[in-house]
């Protein structure tokens, strides 16, 4: 999705942490003027946020974006729901896999392609707190071989 020409401008570290994420999509994202100008300043934040299905379109909720200095009464709502763009199809994938115990779809990072924002959404399964606990002690004992190799080539 992201990549060196479309760097990532807003990442939704916690759902990594919280979710198991199984597939990812690309939708692009229904902004006003002043929206696009605060995202291009930075000025969002995708934590606590998620996707729903209502009416066969695909909304994002919670998804904060900072009013921009500038943009005086032409200014949104910074929670305001946002409508997603995505093939019809997809959004009727989605809704059946979403219907399904434990499922739900989280934005998972902001990032310009060309001039568009586009949204990664990833469907996505809640971990349990000993999954949690798993990924903390691999990422730990990732660390400590590393330290150790590094001590003996040192």
């Amino acid at each position: 999705m992201a990549d060196s020409k479309n760097p990532t401008i807003a990442e939704n570290r916690k759902a990594r942490h919280d979710y198991f994420v199984i597939e990812t999509y690309e939708a692009g994202i229904e902004l006003f003027g002043t929206e696009v100008k605060s995202i291009r300043g930075g000025n969002v934040n995708l934590k606590d946020s998620y996707c729903d299905i209502k009416d066969g379109e695909i909304r994002i909720i919670g998804m904060h974006i900072s009013p921009y200095e500038q943009g005086n009464i032409f200014n949104r709502d910074p929670l305001r729901e946002k409508r997603l763009l995505m093939h019809k199809k997809e959004i009727m994938k989605l809704a059946g896999l979403t219907t399904r115990e434990g499922y739900t779809l989280i934005p998972l990072s902001l990032y310009f392609k060309g001039t568009h924002v586009k949204v990664c959404v990833g469907l996505c399964k809640g971990k349990k707190l000993y999954d949690k606990r798993d990924d903390i002690a691999k990422r730990d004992a990732a660390r400590m071989i590393e330290r150790t190799i590094k001590e003996r080539n040192a």
